[in-house]
């Protein structure tokens, strides 16, 4: 395992939970993180989904160091270059293409790269990758696949992603091979709308403390 694994394995094994963020405006960003890390919540994901997402990242990378921040749905080497300019500690792509996994290796960042089948893992696996993010990942098996996955590639570790809720994280961080989920539920667009860091914050309590069953 090289340096980039060894400092993903601390990442992700900060929390049971890493939510899935979609921040519009960089001023929900601080209030954001502070109702997340300050209810047990450290690991942040903020995808690359909106306009003022790298200025989000900047932003807490600077105002809340305390969280370590992420970049999600990272799709390209210059994105890769982007988000780590930005100050991300780490980047999740929903894939790994070839000019991914080429800039990847040029970066000190680390990448957590989305895998769905078999096939796409050990391609992960043979580029140096073992810290996977199952994406779909209801859609690509869920559980089920997971379990089917450690038999021939108990190497691998995941955090599966993508149709995870409250009601079945504590079924996929029952797996060995599974460190965290990455989950959505804890700031949905609703919330996030309203500025509801009080709720936000509640959720973030419960997932933090959330176990295997």
């Amino acid at each position: 395992m090289d340096s980039k694994e060894m400092m993903l394995d601390g990442i992700l094994g900060l929390g049971p939970v890493m939510p899935v963020l979609v921040i519009e405006n960089v001023a929900d960003a601080v209030p954001l993180a502070r109702a997340l890390v300050d209810n047990g919540i450290r690991v942040l994901e903020v995808t690359l989904r909106t306009p003022n997402a790298l200025a989000a990242i900047a932003c807490l990378a600077e105002a809340v160091p305390e969280a370590v921040v992420g970049a999600g749905t990272v799709v390209s080497p210059e994105q890769l270059a982007a988000v780590e300019r930005a100050g991300a500690r780490f980047a999740v792509s929903p894939g790994l293409t070839p000019r991914l996994i080429a800039a990847a290796r040029d970066t000190a960042l680390p990448l957590l790269p989305g895998v769905m089948t078999a096939s796409e893992a050990m391609t992960a696996a043979e580029n140096g990758f073992t810290r996977l993010k199952l994406f779909p990942a209801q859609q690509a098996g869920g559980v089920g696949m997971l379990k089917a996955l450690y038999g021939p590639l108990p190497e691998l570790r995941f955090c599966p992603t993508g149709g995870v809720t409250v009601d079945n994280a504590c079924e996929f961080l029952a797996l060995p091979n599974v460190m965290c989920v990455g989950g959505s539920w804890l700031a949905p667009d609703a919330l996030m709308r309203s500025r509801d860091w009080a709720e936000i914050g509640r959720r973030a309590r419960a997932a933090s403390v959330l176990r295997p069953r």
